[in-house]
């Protein structure tokens, strides 16, 4: 785990730059442009291209060295961002949309690429407390960045931003690089085999053999669409609340939010150090309840605390489903994890996008309240319906059983194909 702490440093530092990037860029383009349809079409195409790269992104991790990847989707963002720095004025806003392509596939890739490693890190034992590590440095960097993101640019200015966004990935390359770590596990027999097999196994792992991976996987999609619904309903809610100080809930929001992402991570890990057991699709499922209720509850209109203390439990409940989840997928073999988290970034970005989209429009028509309501309702509905079939089929399953359940599957459909 010593290695990994560093490599979760660098990682923050990458999340930082992304969020940095993410306020700063869109901001850039509405400021270039005047146009609000020109900075909306600039969130599409990244978005598009989070869903796309999902696909892709599964196929290369798939097939080549893990750390190459997240190395070069690193240097790439950040060769991006210099080419946009040094590019004329009358040559930036072209850049723009490719810079919106790069930047969208290169953070899929990255993510995927750094999901599908953490056993291969850490050894499959702590896989659990390493990705309550990255959630952490992700929650802290997002906040950092959202936080400092208005005040680089109002204070430095488009191009100091853009030259701190590309430092924060060149940091980050620079440590994966440095770190000796192997992030795939040996392999045997042909390359173009091996991608074979893993493309028709993951097909009939979703299809056939692990439906409730295919529950999980949809179910985080319908979360994309209501985490999507409360990011765009939140300042809208917050100027309803005070107008003189619109950003001052929203801080208050996110700043608990990451406070609750944080407390998760420390309970889980010492549960699962202390049991021995990794929490398992019916913690999934009732966490993922608790989490959008807690969010429905944060646009009620109640006062400071009991909304704050609600945006801390949705905060937990996020973290700790998110480090279930990912944990979960990671019981699969290593050579088809890689599209199996290909297959998820695609389900949650899409999910993210089309939310985007849809509460935007709804919320033309509806009060923040309505919406937030809709969106992570149907998230709950369905986290319930999962819950009732695992309760049927007798509840959560032992760890390791579940685990060798994966294992089995995988050899049954490389037998059949020998």
């Amino acid at each position: 785990m010593r290695y990994f702490r560093l490599l979760v440093l660098g990682n923050g530092i990458s999340a930082y730059g992304s969020y940095l990037n993410m306020v700063a860029l869109n901001v850039f383009v509405y400021d270039a442009t005047g146009s609000a349809l020109a900075a909306g079409l600039f969130m599409t195409v990244r978005l598009a291209t989070n869903v796309v790269s999902g696909w892709v992104s599964g196929r290369l991790v798939s097939v080549h060295d893990r750390k190459r990847l997240m190395v070069g989707a690193d240097l790439c963002q950040a060769l991006a961002l210099l080419s946009l720095l040094l590019a004329p004025d009358g040559m930036r806003v072209g850049l723009l949309y490719a810079l919106a392509v790069i930047t969208g596939g290169c953070s899929t890739l990255s993510q995927v690429s750094l999901r599908s490693s953490i056993p291969e890190i850490v050894g499959a034992e702590h896989r659990v407390r390493a990705n309550g590590l990255l959630v952490t440095g992700r929650s802290l960097a997002m906040i950092a960045g959202f936080a400092s993101s208005g005040l680089v640019v109002a204070k430095l200015g488009y191009s100091a931003a853009f030259a701190l966004d590309a430092a924060t990935f060149l940091v980050s390359a620079t440590v994966l690089f440095l770190l000796p770590v192997r992030t795939k596990a040996a392999t045997t027999g042909t390359g173009s085999a091996d991608s074979s097999d893993a493309a028709r196994w993951t097909a009939r792992m979703l299809l056939g053999t692990a439906p409730v991976l295919m529950a999980m996987i949809a179910v985080r999609a319908v979360d994309g669409l209501g985490s999507s619904s409360h990011n765009v309903a939140l300042p809208i809610y917050s100027s309803g609340l005070d107008p003189d100080h619109p950003a001052t809930f929203i801080s208050q929001f996110w700043a608990t939010w990451a406070i609750g992402n944080i407390v998760a991570q420390q309970v889980i890990g010492r549960v699962t150090k202390k049991s021995g057991r990794t929490p398992g699709e019916r913690a999934f499922a009732l966490g993922a309840c608790v989490m959008s209720a807690g969010f429905i509850v944060v646009f009620c209109g109640l006062p400071t605390v009991p909304a704050v203390i609600a945006a801390l439990i949705a905060g937990a409940a996020d973290g700790f489903t998110e480090i279930v989840y990912v944990s979960r997928l990671q019981t699969a073999p290593d050579e088809q994890r890689g599209r199996l988290f290909g297959l998820s970034a695609s389900a949650e970005n899409t999910g993210f996008g089309l939310g985007m989209l849809v509460s935007g429009a709804l919320l033309e028509a509806f009060s923040p309240l309505q919406v937030v309501a809709a969106f992570h309702g149907l998230a709950i509905a369905l986290c319930l319906a999962l819950l009732l079939v695992l309760l049927r089929r007798g509840g959560t399953r032992d760890p390791g059983v579940e685990d060798k359940t994966v294992d089995r599957d995988a050899s049954t459909v490389t037998e059949g194909r020998g």
